[in-house]
């Protein structure tokens, strides 16, 4: 018996066989062809890429009833990969004028793709490049006409096995959930890859980049899963297993309790009212936001918008994106964040994208780029004032850090409004407008900002990531990154404590405001508004319900006071040991 840890992406628990998943790269051919084979070969590309059109709709058709809203978006994503000009048409040309074979020109301009986003800050983009490599690597098998039979094999039928596989796709996450497998490991991938986002949303106890999973794991071992540990145990004794089966049986109950919980309002047990929001990234999500009943939602992420075409895309464009959102949602508010885009970030026509900075976290992103670029910025800014006129929108600012940027945010916000009054378009001329706090030396000057804004946001992922110069995503330091740490917990309670002075309310949309381990102390310190991704929404209203705030802030006051992380980790957990 031994165990190995990656990251869960699961909460759940499951006790199963392995079934390990072989499935070898292919190997791409590189040849020059004569000139008259050149449009057969063109074809022959053309043919491929349509074959995986097929497979990837026949998938589609087979999504499973109850699946997340989102499912169908991830497939729908690899299917408009597949009409991308720059993958397709760059593709042809290489074929037409190097007389590459067409398995060797996808490969060239794939890999090209895919090292603009390795290099991208954010990890959310960052990993596109899974996305990118899994369909072309779908095209190539077409190409080369190589029969995945391990694949094939796993669709036999494989009711409660534990797939180990090097990586999979969404695609393959759909299957394997239509064929009722237990849980999967993978090799590769991250808690934020589209395939780790569906295994959650599918209910799926999953374990991504467990690096070795492959080479260690045989088929048939007994295998049991943590999702939320993220640990894996390979031949665990009679003990191990009585003890997970009674664990999994206390999760299956919490789930069913938690599904009561739609309808009840989140106030703790001394009357304390709770605003529990949803942060979203397309129109699309909304439907998991009304399916728990949140409040609304606290963070709608629009760089969408930019990364899925090669143009700038037009005020039209954001402004029928936002009445999407406001149609599903009705009465309830919008918070629209304007675009985090940067240097990290490549889109075409957008000044400065061309020039990548040593350190993209710490250059032209968000709204500076904004504010050097305002013909960039204001078709958005006009585009939700004119949806403000339909809905109850919120206008949003990531990044601000000093009052300088937040005044000649505000004086271009002004000029949009001007500009719409010329033409006579309707907008709320009381859009509410706030910043987002993700930098330190804003929370360290939140007072300052509280006096012009009418909410703040703290945007936990970045703040913490800036406070303690840590990437989360670097393998070699982010076991650092500590949200929890006491200078981070200092900057939060600073913009608490400016916000309820100024009368304004303060929201959390990063993570830390999804994550159970700090509802308590984030309740204790002060915090009213909550955003996060909605399949955390119950189990953090669960938590409100069953807390007592009052006696929470004397705890959290404790917490405050600690000098060491040690320390302060030990506090939290007593705190949530707590009734």
């Amino acid at each position: 018996m031994f165990a190995l840890y990656g990251s869960g992406v699961g909460k759940g628990i499951a006790i199963g066989k392995a079934f390990v998943l072989h499935r070898d790269q292919v190997e791409i051919p590189e040849y020059v062809l004569p000139k008259y084979l050149l449009e057969e070969e063109v074809e022959r590309f053309h043919h491929a890429v349509q074959q995986a059109r097929e497979q990837l709709t026949a998938i589609t058709q087979h999504i499973p009833e109850g699946a997340p809203p989102e499912t169908a978006g991830f497939m729908d994503a690899h299917l408009l990969m597949l009409e991308d000009r720059m993958l397709l048409e760059a593709t042809i040309k290489t074929i037409r004028e190097e007389r590459y074979n067409a398995e060797w020109a996808l490969k060239v301009h794939s890999d090209t793709l895919i090292a603009v986003f390795d290099k991208m800050e954010d990890p959310y983009l960052r990993n596109k490049k899974i996305d990118i490599h899994q369909v072309v690597d779908r095209v190539q098998r077409n190409l080369l006409m190589v029969q995945d039979q391990e694949h094939d094999r796993v669709l036999d039928g494989l009711d409660g096995h534990i797939v180990v596989a090097n990586d999979l796709t969404p695609a393959d996450t759909v299957m394997l959930k239509n064929h009722r497998i237990g849980a999967f490991v993978t090799n590769l991938g991250s808690p934020i890859s589209h395939t780790a986002i569906l295994a959650r949303g599918l209910r799926i106890p999953a374990i991504v980049g467990l690096h070795g999973a492959v080479r260690y794991i045989r088929d048939g071992d007994s295998l049991i899963i943590d999702g939320k540990q993220g640990s894996l145990i390979i031949d665990p004794d009679n003990r191990l297993l009585k003890e997970f089966r009674a664990h999994k049986r206390q999760i299956d109950r919490l789930r069913a309790e938690l599904q009561t919980l739609k309808s009840r309002l989140p106030v703790t047990q001394d009357a304390q009212q709770i605003d529990l929001m949803a942060n979203i990234e397309l129109p699309g999500d909304v439907k998991a936001v009304k399916k728990v009943a949140a409040a609304g939602v606290g963070l709608y992420r629009t760089e969408y918008l930019f990364m899925n075409k090669g143009t700038v895309p037009t005020e039209s464009d954001h402004y029928n994106a936002y009445i999407r959102v406001i149609k599903s949602m009705g009465d309830m508010p919008i918070t629209i964040r304007t675009m985090d885009l940067g240097t990290d970030k490549q889109v075409n026509g957008i000044t400065g994208a061309e020039n990548q900075g040593v350190n993209p976290a710490l250059g032209l992103r968000a709204i500076r780029l904004c504010l050097q670029d305002p013909q960039l910025f204001k078709p958005q800014l006009r585009a939700i004032l004119r949806a403000s006129a339909h809905g109850k929108i919120r206008l949003m600012i990531p990044m601000v850090s000093s009052l300088d940027e937040l005044d000649q945010t505000l004086d271009i916000i002004e000029e949009s409004k001007r500009d719409l009054d010329r033409k006579h378009q309707k907008y709320d001329p009381n859009l509410p407008v706030g910043g987002m706090i993700e930098v330190p030396a804003a929370a360290i000057s939140a007072d300052l900002f509280a006096e012009h804004l009418d909410f703040l946001s703290i945007g936990t992922n970045d703040l913490i990531q800036y406070t303690l110069a840590i990437d989360r995503v670097d393998d070699t330091v982010n076991y650092l990154y500590d949200p929890l740490h006491p200078s981070v917990l200092r900057l939060i309670k600073m913009t608490i404590d400016a916000g309820n002075k100024a009368h304004i309310p303060v929201a959390m949309c990063g993570e830390m405001a999804g994550d159970t381990t700090y509802t308590r102390l984030l309740l204790g310190m002060g915090l009213r508004n909550f955003s996060m991704d909605a399949e955390n929404l119950l189990e953090i209203k669960k938590i409100i319900i069953d807390s007592n705030s009052n006696r929470l802030a004397t705890q959290a006051e404790q917490v405050l006071q600690a000098t060491s992380s040690n320390e302060v980790h030990r506090l939290v957990h007593e705190i949530n040991q707590g009734d």
